[in-house]
Formats: structure tokens, C-alpha cells, sequence
């Protein structure tokens, strides 16, 4: 099994376990794709790609705005993720909605298939974003839109856990949210992939955990630095020193309320 495998792997068991995606302690999910649907015009007819579909907070809808005369497609590689997102479209008893088990980056469609290409929390993840960017863009239509969520760079512990791995390791990872960690990156990446007319709203946003929370002392790990090798070849004695010295920097962070976790996030659009 390659880096990339055991990483893809990983995401799979982390997402998958996540049963209450919807509704987690301090979640932004829903409003995040609400603002993301938002932030794209939806018609009537329209046919939609929604990649990293997950539990379909955005594919859902979606495919309500676009009516019995539109589709819309969600693919997502989590059996998890896409049974939450079934059971809601049984519910509400929508047709016009299909879901798809399958890696994204392996899965193709024909060009100019979509008027919309949406990819909500998940467009990090990607070993090659800009291989994605280029990807979705021929699947659109002219004059059709990429729509996606992205953290700046200095969100979710980002910096401190790069330090923390140059401390100890005695070099400096690439972290996850780099690639797409300012606005710059995001427009350089998706002209690149030769889109135009690209907008970027900011949503300020952070929240209080508190310090006994484990997903605060327990997130350095390969999804973090998307499955580098350098990870993958630490001893038990290394991984653990990480996490001791990273815990110990978080504790530092305590205020009276808790520790603030800035989980900012950008919402970009751009047209073909």
C-alpha cells in the first residue's frame, strides 16, 4: 500500500466513524453549505456534480432548487457518510438526486456534463487540488461554476502543529491547508486550472474548546500532512514525543473560557 493509499484509507475510517456529521458539538456543517449554495445562482433544470458529497448537505438542496427537471450526482468514497445521505434523501423522497460510491479522483464524467461543479469542507483533502481544479473544470459547461469551502491556513491549529513538527522532527511538513491557505493561493490554483472570474467571501468564524477536549491534543496525524512518508516511518517513541509536546502547547493556549480554535473559512467561486 502506497503513502497515498494508507492516507485515502485513513480518511475513510475518520469520516466514516463520524455518525452525527450533522449535528457535532460546535458544527458549522449545515451553515456552511447553506452559505455555499448560496453564494452560486441555482436554476430551475440545471444538472449538478457535488464531489465529496459526504452526508449531502449540499447535494440535498440542491437538488431541490433544480426540480424534477434537474440532477443532481454526489460522489463520495465513505460508505458512512453517503448512508446518512440516503436515509435523508428516502425521507424526503427526492428523484432527482443519485449518489455515487467511488473515489473522485479516479471517477470521470463527460465534458461539459455540469452547470455546477460544488465541493463543500472536503477540497483540502486531495493529494493534487490542482489536478481536481482542472478535472472539474472540463466536466463543466461554459459559463458554469466551481463552488468550494476552504480554511486559511492559520485555522484549526495549523501553525502550532507545523512548529510543533519541526521541534521535534527537526523539519517543517507541509501542512493540509497550505495549498489553499490565502486568497492569492486559491485564485493562482483555480486561473491555473484556467477558470475566470474567481470571488472570495470571508467568513470570520472560531469557537471555544475546552481543555480536556481529545481532538485538540489528538490531531497531529497523516490526514493533518496528508499521509507524508516521513509520518508513516516514525517510531512509537516519535509520535508519541509529538503529541506530548503538542498537548503541552495547547495547554498554554487556556483561558479561562477554554482554548479558541479559529475556524474561519473561505468560499470561492469561479466560472469557466
Amino acid at each position: 500500500m502506497t503513502d497515498v493509499d494508507s492516507y485515502k484509507q485513513q480518511l475513510k475510517e475518520f469520516y466514516g466513524s463520524r455518525t452525527t456529521y450533522d449535528r457535532e458539538e460546535g458544527t458549522r456543517h449545515p451553515l456552511d453549505a447553506k452559505i455555499l449554495l448560496e453564494f452560486v445562482p441555482l436554476h430551475s433544470g440545471q444538472k449538478i456534480l457535488d464531489v465529496a458529497t459526504g452526508t449531502g448537505l449540499v447535494a440535498i438542496p440542491a437538488a431541490k432548487k433544480v426540480g424534477s427537471e434537474g440532477y443532481v450526482i454526489g460522489i463520495d468514497m465513505t460508505p458512512g457518510m453517503l448512508h446518512q445521505a440516503r436515509q435523508k434523501i428516502t425521507a424526503k423522497k427526492l428523484q432527482n438526486i443519485e449518489l455515487i460510491e467511488a473515489d473522485a479522483e479516479d471517477f470521470n464524467f463527460s465534458d461539459s456534463s455540469f452547470d455546477v461543479v460544488f465541493c463543500c469542507e472536503a477540497i483540502v483533502l486531495f493529494p493534487d487540488i490542482l489536478a481536481a481544479l482542472q478535472k472539474w473544470y472540463r466536466f463543466l459547461k461554459i459559463g458554469g461554476f466551481v463552488a468550494f469551502t476552504c480554511p486559511p491556513e492559520t485555522a484549526y491549529m495549523a501553525s502550532l502543529q507545523q512548529r510543533i513538527c519541526a521541534k521535534v522532527l527537526g523539519v517543517s511538513l507541509p501542512h493540509i491547508l497550505e495549498p489553499l491557505g490565502t486568497t492569492e493561493k486559491c485564485r493562482k490554483l483555480l486561473t491555473q486550472a484556467g477558470f475566470k472570474d474567481i470571488e472570495i467571501k470571508i467568513e470570520p468564524s472560531g469557537r471555544y474548546r475546552p481543555v480536556t477536549d481529545n481532538r485538540l491534543s489528538q490531531t497531529i496525524n497523516n490526514i493533518n500532512f496528508k499521509g507524508h512518508p516521513l509520518l508513516s516511518k516514525l517510531s512509537p517513541e516519535q509520535l508519541n514525543q509529538l503529541q506530548v509536546e503538542y498537548k503541552a502547547e495547547i495547554e498554554k493556549l487556556a483561558t479561562a473560557q477554554g482554548i479558541w480554535e479559529d475556524t474561519t473559512k473561505f468560499f470561492v467561486r469561479a466560472q469557466k
